[in-house]
């Protein structure tokens, strides 16, 4: 398996981790409506590191191949991000709208952890 192979299955890794970790604060702890918004970020961020990484090999295999590359997916990621904040913005009662902007983000970070560790251990 690829170097860019075994880095995406890591990070797709850590972001069950991090998903497994916002619903146990939603289900034990008193502030649910928090947990909730960080959960519905972070799904919509792991579903946009996916399509990242699925594009991402789709470009690669274009250009190794001689191909026209197509692009890697911008518009589908930022309506899933405006998806979430709407969605957020209409049940303000179940989600904190600031929490689903830091759960938007979290596949950035945990790309940028995950290169920071590896480049330590390297």
């Amino acid at each position: 398996m690829s170097q860019y192979g075994k880095m995406s299955i890591r990070q797709r890794k850590y972001m069950f981790y991090l998903l497994a970790l916002w619903v146990l604060g939603a289900g034990f702890t008193p502030y649910s409506r928090v947990f909730l918004g960080l959960l519905l970020g972070t799904v919509v961020s792991f579903y946009n590191l996916y399509l990242l990484q699925k594009k991402i090999d789709d470009f690669t295999e274009a250009v190794a191949k001689k191909q026209t590359a197509r692009g890697l997916g911008t518009v589908s990621r930022f309506a899933g991000a405006a998806l979430a904040i709407i969605v957020a913005l209409r049940y303000e009662d179940i989600f904190h709208v600031i929490a689903v902007l830091i759960g938007l983000m979290t596949s950035y970070f945990v790309i940028m952890i995950d290169f920071a560790v590896y480049k330590k251990k390297e």
